[in-house]
């Protein structure tokens, strides 16, 4: 059985059924019939559900923003814009994916040369907790408009977003078997990898989960996009406005508690302004108001799960005893539920937890920096490289660190973000492939060359 757990207050919102081995059989069969009738509709019919669907998303964000809010814990106006990023981005893809994927003439020798882009089949997704419907809208869109079909195997805690979503598809007339999920335990994934009408596969979770997919999926020679773990660096310069700063960097760290990939994690500030950033960004976190994410005021809710928490109380007491300085939180509030107060750590060095490993909450590590040269180093100081932001005021410094960061994404003077506009993913141990723009949906096609006398 599959329990769905309310994070706020520990108690069960519903339990699900496993799906058997035969039930897995028959959305696989179901998927494969579905692709060969789906891969020949026009760009057209396509556009026109998906357009559908973020209408339905938009009539019914409140309804969805609740079951987002109830099993993974985020501030429900956050759940909110969630909903109407999903919305964003299958417009986008309904918009763009026939340009994207049109025909290329090639000049060669041959009277006619051209690259087609032809989907693949069916795609299988592994997908996480903390954004549990824009992490499924955010593969789907590009993949279904490219004419591909896909089965999602979505974290356990939220069965319910995983169901939510393949109702939403059926309801916008999608054909059966376009969009199909699946809930089974993560080590029943491994047969699904390897069944021969899986084509691909796509996973946004942890670097170890993705060494395991990565493996498999090597094995049986099989497409893989993987979008893992960060510990992005926030560095700040001396020239830097600080008070807007230490603003940025509160939010960049709590938003979902702190459980995004690409939040914010290691603040990298220069020695000359550190004592004052660090005063101002302690304000700021002191003022995040965490509380029922079922509020509208509340700005921060509970970390995802008990195990979520304990880790990282682990990973904050371990960082003390070893010489960082507690200035804020590094503790639960007095109430029930996963919750964990908003935590500064000064004094951080490397072989700490807070510096070498990826704190997955509201915790971050303020790291002292002599120069520019100093910070990209600190920066570039880990096996992760998925996003990066630099703020200063000088053009030459920002570039400078805009070409020297090993990450996927930089963002100068704003914090990170996805936006269907721009592709997004990593390097190092933070994954491979991207998703997103016209980079993401030629990752599940098959990019044929064509050449006819």
């Amino acid at each position: 059985m599959i329990q769905s757990i309310n994070p706020a207050t520990n108690e069960q919102i519903k339990e699900y059924k496993s799906f058997s081995d035969a039930e897995v059989e028959k959305r696989l069969a179901i998927a494969q019939t579905a692709f060969a009738s789906w891969k020949k509709t026009s760009f057209e019919t396509r556009k026109k559900l998906f357009q559908q669907v973020a209408k339905h998303l938009l009539a019914h964000k409140q309804e969805f923003a609740e079951i987002i809010t109830s099993e993974m814990g985020k501030p429900i106006v956050e759940s909110v814009g969630e909903v109407e990023k999903c919305a964003l981005v299958c417009n986008y893809f309904a918009d763009n994916a026939e340009k994207f994927l049109k025909s290329e003439d090639v000049k060669t020798e041959a009277k006619k040369s051209y690259v087609a882009y032809e989907p693949l089949g069916i795609i299988f997704a592994i997908m996480p907790w903390n954004f549990p419907f824009w992490q499924v809208f955010r593969y789907s869109a590009p993949a279904l408009m490219a004419g591909n079909v896909t089965i999602l195997k979505h974290a356990s805690n939220v069965s319910g977003c995983s169901l939510a979503v393949e109702e939403i598809f059926a309801k916008c007339g999608f054909p059966t078997g376009v969009f199909q999920s699946v809930l089974v335990a993560g080590h029943e994934t491994e047969k699904i990898i390897r069944d021969p009408r899986i084509q691909a596969i796509t996973l946004t979770g942890s670097d170890r989960a993705g060494a395991t997919v990565a493996k498999i999926a090597g094995e049986v020679v099989k497409k893989t996009v993987l979008e893992l773990g960060g510990s992005d660096p926030f560095i700040v310069m001396d020239d830097a406005d600080l008070e807007k700063v230490s603003s940025m960097a509160a939010v960049a760290r709590t938003r979902t508690a702190g459980q995004v990939c690409i939040c914010a994690k290691r603040f990298i500030v220069h020695e000359k302004v550190y004592d004052k950033f660090v005063k101002l960004f302690k304000e700021k976190m002191e003022k995040i108001i965490v509380g029922d994410p079922l509020d509208p005021k509340t700005e921060m809710g509970p970390l995802s799960s008990e195990s979520i928490l304990k880790t990282l109380d682990e990973q904050v007491k371990k960082s003390v005893e070893m010489g960082a300085k507690l200035i804020l939180g590094g503790k639960r509030p007095d109430r029930k539920g996963a919750f964990y107060m908003p935590t500064i750590l000064t004094d951080v060095t490397k072989g700490m937890p807070a510096y070498d490993e990826e704190t997955f909450g509201p915790v971050a590590a303020v790291i002292k920096c002599t120069s520019a040269e100093d910070a990209l180093n600190i920066a570039n100081d880990t096996k992760y490289g998925l996003g990066a932001s630099v703020w200063t005021k000088d053009k030459k410094t920002a570039e400078f660190f805009v070409n020297g960061i090993e990450a996927g994404t930089v963002f100068v003077n704003q914090i990170v973000r996805s936006d269907p506009r721009l592709p997004i993913g990593g390097t190092k141990a933070s994954g491979y492939g991207r998703e997103l723009s016209s980079f993401g949906i030629k990752e599940f096609v098959n990019v044929k060359a064509v050449w006819m006398e």
